[in-house]
């Protein structure tokens, strides 16, 4: 077995999806989207935001889970995150994690998470989330979970009124979903591992043996699917939601690996600090910007031709029924 690579004084940048990077300077061009955050954090606060999680949930630390403790603390090191974050575990049936807060953000495991993945996965998991962190995401998770609460429950009139800011935040909380999967795997640095914790967050239970190859099988069958309907369905689907599917993850995952981008950081050709000041993040964000406009119009233009191809077969139908009945 290899001996575990660390990364001292590396950059977030060196791991984030050239489409995050878009995806998130877009954002902020949003009309109003600096007034909604401000108003969002004046709000809540940084201290009510903790203050639920301390209330409600159980903080990981040397006498309260001490193996998840270690966890995070491996994986801080190994991605040279020098102030630890607080972590809370919550009692819940649904299985995710997240990085939350504003000022100092923290990680929220829910138990349900613990009870599916081995520990090995878990702490793939918890390198995500610290990845979120380092990035800057958890300020804008913050923001999209508060936004998404406000539109669904209490406030549905403001819901409308900020709907420009939630759909823009939910296409790049999507995006960012990427980046993080790539900083889980330089973390643990074992492809099974990450992509084994996606598999069993897509749909494991307790106890359950489950296949990683053919998951890895499901997800090119899902990529290489062109169908008219199912392209049109994929689209759709994904509206609405925080987090590309695991199929999707993982074979994006993958093609990140055989570009050769993962094994480069391993050797130590990775971004620091100073790198990223030397190279403008104006011009990062332009060529990041580039590909995500051009990825956008790829798909404007796929939907688009699927549409006509289902209304032509749908019209064709028609006449030909009529066409019949007339004969008839």
């Amino acid at each position: 077995m290899s001996e575990h690579v660390r990364f001292p004084d590396i950059s977030p940048t060196t791991w984030e999806h050239p489409t995050d990077r878009a995806a998130l300077n877009a954002l902020r061009r949003i009309p109003g989207f600096d007034v909604v955050l401000r108003k969002l954090v004046g709000m809540f606060g940084e201290k009510s935001v903790r203050l639920t999680f301390k209330a409600n949930a159980i903080k990981v630390g040397e006498h309260q889970y001490p193996w998840i403790h270690e966890r995070l603390l491996k994986a801080c090191d190994t991605l040279d995150l020098q102030e630890i974050p607080e972590l809370y575990v919550s009692q819940t049936p649904l299985v995710n994690a997240g990085a939350i807060g504003f000022d100092k953000p923290f990680i929220v495991l829910n138990s349900s998470t613990i009870e599916i993945i081995d520990r090995d996965q878990l702490e793939a998991v918890i390198a995500h989330e610290v990845a979120h962190i380092m990035s800057g995401h958890a300020v804008y998770r913050t923001m999209l979970a508060i936004l998404m609460q406000l539109a669904q429950t209490r406030y549905p009139l403001a819901g409308i009124a900020v709907r420009p800011v939630l759909y823009g935040l939910l296409e790049w909380s999507r995006r960012s979903e990427l980046s993080c999967d790539r900083a889980a795997l330089l973390a643990t640095q074992d492809p099974d591992v990450v992509m084994g914790a996606l598999m069993r967050i897509a749909g494991g239970s307790r106890g359950e043996d489950l296949d990683l190859d053919a998951f890895i099988a499901q997800s090119d069958e899902y990529r290489d699917d062109k169908d008219t309907i199912a392209g049109i369905y994929k689209v759709l689907a994904a509206l609405g939601a925080t987090h590309p599917f695991a199929v999707v993850r993982v074979a994006e995952l993958r093609d990140w690996i055989e570009s050769g981008d993962y094994q480069r950081i391993i050797d130590g050709d990775y971004r620091t600090p100073e790198v990223d000041e030397e190279t403008p993040y104006t011009d990062d964000v332009g060529d990041a910007a580039a590909g995500y406009a051009g990825s956008a119009r790829k798909l404007v233009d796929e939907v688009g031709a699927k549409v006509g191809s289902v209304a032509d077969k749908v019209s064709t139908a028609w006449r030909n029924e009529r066409d019949g009945n007339a004969v008839d």
